[in-house]
């Protein structure tokens, strides 16, 4: 049986929805914080608290709505690549980061984009240890903050044209895809921006002897909309906003999650995915 006709009916036997456990940050009235390479500091760490809530999952590829990034803050492209080793760095900078440049452009009409990180997440614990590669990530967050994302800008562009593009709009675009043929586990689940309260976004800092990284970590709200696309292929990227200075382009920020798919085969294959961040001026 071909490839294709395999994943064509793997998801359409996949539930219109599933019932899963995601973790949210406990919001404590501290905002919590790490010393990442300050072995000194670890004893100040204040780590983040989570709590699992059960939440509705929607098969984004029955649901029967329209995915943007105007509208929920993301949308599942096909996009097939001319990548052959995700695992290599070499070929990841030179063929990708182009492709995914050309990818981001055409989807948020951006002038301009400038793609500076990537990382490359697996079950694998043998592949840890090399330098781009982490685990996947099992809580609701956004990857950018009010205060993160323009450090990116000042951090990427010289000082004089940092803070030109400052005044205009830009945002902060992602994308993640599957290096391995499939997703048979863990899949990413994104949750609908529009369902996002303006509440509820905690920064959570991961202070570095250099910088200070910061990222939003969510507390729980039931008006959360979730959704994930079953069996996503190496030919298929979701794209998806994590900052956007402008409150009128519809949604500025969204939320994503790995999580334990309940129907899930007990031989599936570990997860094995990269994610890829770019700076968008429009």
């Amino acid at each position: 049986m071909s490839t294709i006709l395999e994943d064509t009916i793997d998801r359409a036997a996949a539930p219109d929805f599933v019932e899963a456990e995601v973790r949210y940050v406990v919001d404590d009235g501290t905002p919590p914080y790490r010393y990442i390479d300050w072995p000194e500091m670890r004893d100040k760490d204040h780590p983040p608290a989570y709590e699992p809530r059960r939440v509705k999952i929607r098969n984004g590829r029955t649901a029967g709505e329209r995915f943007a990034l105007a509208t929920h803050g993301f949308t599942l492209v096909e996009r097939p690549t001319q990548m052959k080793d995700f695992y290599d760095e070499e070929e990841v900078l030179r063929v990708y980061y182009p492709e995914t440049e050309a990818l981001i452009k055409a989807e948020s009409g951006a002038k301009r984009v400038i793609v500076f990180d990537h990382t490359v997440r697996t079950a694998d614990k043998s592949r840890l240890a090399e330098r781009w590669v982490r685990e996947t990530v099992h809580a609701v967050h956004n990857d950018y903050t009010e205060r993160s994302a323009p450090q990116r800008v000042r951090d990427f562009l010289p000082p004089d044209e940092a803070e030109e593009a400052l005044k205009g709009r830009y945002g902060i675009v992602q994308t993640w895809r599957s290096i391995a043929p499939r997703v048979e586990s863990e899949p990413l689940a994104m949750c609908d921006g529009k369902s996002i309260p303006e509440v509820g976004f905690i920064p959570y800092e991961r202070r570095y002897r250099d910088r200070t990284a910061e990222t939003y970590h969510l507390s729980h709200s039931p008006e959360h909309r979730f959704f994930y696309f079953p069996r996503m292929t190496r030919d298929e990227a979701m794209v998806f906003k994590v900052f956007d200075t402008d409150a009128s382009a519809g949604v500025r920020f969204t939320a994503h999650t790995a999580f334990h798919d309940p129907t899930t085969a007990p031989d599936a294959k570990g997860r094995e995915s990269i994610e890829m961040r770019a700076l968008a001026f429009y």
